[in-house]
């Protein structure tokens, strides 16, 4: 087996809800090799949004252990978080979260403005970022010049700036058309042959989910097959 890139052991995740505790994970197990290429699948409901919330950073579980790259992310502070998102974490999400009026370059550079590197510098590797998506020439048009999949597009290269080993990308098809959507998972294909970045995304679409080389199923928290 590769190195793991991720492992989580008995995660569970309990939200409060009045007087109710809801349990999004239970005693969720796994393991992700670097450069795999994963697909969550599973009904609304089934916690595979507060899955990806845990392997983001953006949530901690309620108990088990998740480590990324052997550190164990429950010893981090919100500071050593937000660090280690900018630097191993591209997050893609299926609204693209574009700010709307700031160019495509502008929006792909804030990663690296974060990490406070150059402006100079950081625009250089931005162009190139936006260049290897096929959107070299649409650098300074803004959102609302930009068809969805180049929107989804800028939200791929601004994932990828800071060369993180890590991408989740969160329904990256599902506002965008058939052809379209297809064009997107070729890019990511291609990142995780060629650049050996570990892609995770979530998909209720089994035709986006095929594109993946290894599939788990998610159902009331549990993980209840994988192929």
């Amino acid at each position: 087996m590769k190195n793991k890139l991720i492992e989580l052991r008995h995660i569970s995740r309990t939200y409060q809800m009045g007087s109710s505790h809801v349990k999004a994970l239970v005693d969720f197990s796994y393991t992700v090799p670097q450069g795999d290429f994963l697909a969550i699948m599973g009904s609304s409901g089934s916690g595979k949004s507060t899955l990806m919330n845990i392997l983001g950073c953006l949530d901690r579980p309620s108990s088990g252990q998740y480590f990324l790259e052997n550190q164990e992310i429950s010893t981090l502070n919100k500071n050593q978080l937000a660090l280690l998102r900018n630097r191993k974490i591209g997050f893609i999400f299926q609204n693209f979260n574009l700010l709307t009026r700031t160019s495509a370059l502008d929006n792909t550079i804030l990663p690296l403005l974060y990490a406070n590197i150059p402006r100079k510098q950081a625009a250089a590797t931005c162009m190139e970022a936006l260049a290897a998506v096929g959107l070299k020439g649409r650098e300074h048009h803004k959102p609302n010049e930009l068809s969805g999949g180049e929107m989804q597009r800028v939200a791929i290269a601004r994932a990828l700036v800071n060369n993180p080993p890590l991408i989740l990308a969160d329904e990256p098809t599902g506002n965008l058309d058939t052809s379209t959507g297809d064009e997107v998972m070729e890019i990511f294909k291609k990142l995780n042959r060629e650049k050996g970045i570990t892609i995770i995304l979530v998909t209720h679409e089994p035709d986006i989910a095929e594109v993946a080389r290894r599939r788990i199923y998610l159902k009331d928290g549990h993980l209840i097959k994988e192929n």
